[in-house]
């Protein structure tokens, strides 16, 4: 974890995502392993840094950002696709902080109820990192 120059936690981390299936074929069991950059901001991100260890299993939410940068040596474009954490959830019982492991955009040990999927994805804000201690807006989230 780290700090801008206002004083706001930004927490980088890395989650595996794992997807296991039979091959319809040959019958046999196959696995697959999607690594996502994730980063969070402010309390969230204080939170993770204390309760989050390697292999401990984790909700996220939150949306899709693609950071885009020219590289110094070769001068080609490149860019990488990340998700802004917008709220989590740990899944087994060691979340232990005023009874419960839900943090979410609204503060602490609050859980924020599903919201359906709608019918046609939002457009896109374009919209970068949250400046200060504000969170994007609940228009910005891509349900997944």
């Amino acid at each position: 974890m780290r700090y801008t120059p206002s004083g706001t936690a930004v927490a980088r981390l890395g989650l595996a995502v794992n997807r296991k299936w039979k091959d319809s074929q040959t019958n046999e069991m196959k696995e697959e392993v999607t690594f996502v950059d994730v980063d969070a901001w402010g309390k969230q991100a204080e939170a993770i840094s204390q309760y989050l260890k390697k292999g401990r299993p984790i909700l996220i939410e939150g949306r899709l950002k693609l950071d885009q940068w020219e590289d110094k040596n070769t001068h080609q474009k490149q860019s990488k696709l990340k998700v802004v954490l917008e709220s989590f959830t740990f899944l087994d019982s060691g979340a232990t902080r005023e009874g419960g492991g839900d943090f979410n955009s609204g503060g602490p040990s609050i859980s924020r109820p599903p919201r359906p999927a709608p019918a046609a994805p939002p457009a896109s804000s374009g919209g970068g990192a949250p400046e200060g201690e504000g969170m994007p807006p609940e228009e910005d989230d891509v349900p997944f």
